[in-house]
């Protein structure tokens, strides 16, 4: 990878990471704590464990990646949104049940949070040169996976969920 394209996956990464920032308070702003929990049916997810869960997977993988603490913990938020899981929580695994416990605070966490955990993200992916990107994290895949994969999957894990909870935004705004 030379400095032209290292250069422009920077910039595109940035860009999609960005618009999970800025997709995340476009979500949630208006919606009651209500609207937040609501879902389409006992077994769906609602808005709020959405970009919560879209966030902490974020801030999880590129906390790995980069060798430090997550945001989750190293800067409070865990106790802030005081939810009813285990500390280290992230979504992956969880029942419906588990779906359906999740409580909320003040909406306005779930932008800060996110705009938090993307100020990391974009400091790694500023980071990254040519070997970063090709340094391996996981051998336990045949390709092992690289630094490069790891980012592009976290990125569209984000943005599948936040297109998620925009379906369900617009399924809740239906409802009124």
């Amino acid at each position: 990878m030379d400095d032209v394209t290292t250069d422009t996956a920077r910039d595109l990464l940035l860009d999609g990471f960005g618009r999970i920032r800025d997709g995340v308070p476009e979500v949630v702003d208006g919606l009651s704590v209500e609207e937040l929990l609501w879902r389409p049916d006992a077994d769906a997810n609602h808005i709020a464990w959405l970009v919560w869960h879209l966030a902490r997977q974020q801030d999880e993988q590129v906390a790995h990646l980069v060798g430090e603490q997550s945001a989750w913990f190293a800067d409070g938020w865990v106790d802030r949104f005081g939810l009813p899981y285990p500390p280290d929580a992230h979504g992956w695994s969880m029942s419906s049940k588990d779906v359906g416990r999740f409580t909320v605070v003040d909406p306005g966490l779930f932008g800060d949070y996110q705009a938090a955990v993307h100020d990391r993200t974009a400091s790694l992916v500023q980071s990254l040169d040519a070997d970063a990107y090709a340094r391996v994290v996981d051998t336990r895949w045949d390709p092992p996976v690289t630094v490069a994969v790891r980012v592009v999957s976290v990125l569209d894990d984000a943005m599948k969920h936040l297109g998620q909870a925009e379906y369900v935004r617009g399924l809740v705004v239906r409802r009124r």
